[in-house]
């Protein structure tokens, strides 16, 4: 589905990732690991043609970004930046009906249709309690379910987050992870995200794509991941791995640093 060829990405002379080649099935759940400053979020950026390749290209469905009308690709794919902001006195409706922003003519019109959309919305992130309050006084778990609901309004087949959990209180975290799953099994959209949390990267996604030194180091299901080696080669710690049996997934202890 999507695909990237000879991929090399930089800013400026500053090279960040150099010449990595991957495809991403559709319908999973894909988390980018690594430590700070590896290229996660450089990636995702390019993923989401909000940085242009230094080499190489990113395609999707045998499609280059580049060649894509701008409208059309926002009706395949959404991004949900790092702490995204609102205009102050916008509403969470308000805020939510931005998504169907590439569906619109000339006018900028909600049609009746975006309108039944929009509530769709809003009814599959469960914030239609919040959707008259303004987004400014929600809460950060309340907050980030509204910023997925305008991704969902966009109706994309893939969602992108970057580091959808930063900031939050744990229950949020857990909260907003969880709405992340429902909308991969129930919809079957295609989830890309960066993640700091490796416990949480491995118990919601199918894989995991780990960056080390401007390259792909590993890539696999979360238990060809989560080990001891890995976690001692990338991100220099001691650790103890699990597996947990009801969530059927790993999970390690750090037990010191390297």
């Amino acid at each position: 589905m999507l695909k990237g060829n000879n991929l090399s990405l930089a800013y400026e002379d500053n090279l960040i990732i150099d010449d990595i080649d991957f495809e991403i099935e559709k319908g999973k759940i894909i988390s980018l690991i690594g430590t700070n400053g590896c290229g996660k979020s450089t990636l995702l950026k390019a993923l989401s043609r909000n940085l242009k390749p230094k080499k190489g290209a990113v395609y999707l469905e045998g499609k280059t970004l580049s060649k894509i009308d701008t409208k059309i690709l926002a009706k395949r794919m959404s991004i949900l930046p790092q702490m995204p902001s609102a205009p102050d006195d916008f509403t969470t409706r308000d805020l939510v009906s931005l998504g169907r922003y590439p569906y619109t003519g000339i006018t900028g019109k909600l049609s009746k249709k975006d309108l039944e959309i929009v509530d769709w919305a809003i009814e599959e992130t469960k914030i239609g309690d919040l959707q008259h309050r303004h987004v400014m006084t929600l809460s950060g778990g309340e907050r980030q379910r509204a910023w997925i609901a305008l991704a969902l309004a966009q109706q994309p087949e893939i969602l992108m987050l970057d580091e959808p959990t930063t900031f939050l209180d744990i229950c949020y975290q857990y909260e907003v992870l969880e709405l992340v799953k429902r909308l991969n099994k129930d919809l079957n959209i295609t989830i890309i995200m960066v993640l700091h949390d490796l416990n949480q990267a491995a118990r919601y996604s199918h894989e995991i794509i780990v960056l080390k030194d401007k390259k792909i180091y590993k890539r696999g299901k979360p238990e060809e991941i989560i080990n001891e080696r890995l976690l001692s080669d990338v991100f220099n710690l001691k650790a103890r791995v699990f597996y947990d049996e009801e969530n059927d997934s790993p999970y390690f202890l750090p037990i010191g640093i390297r």
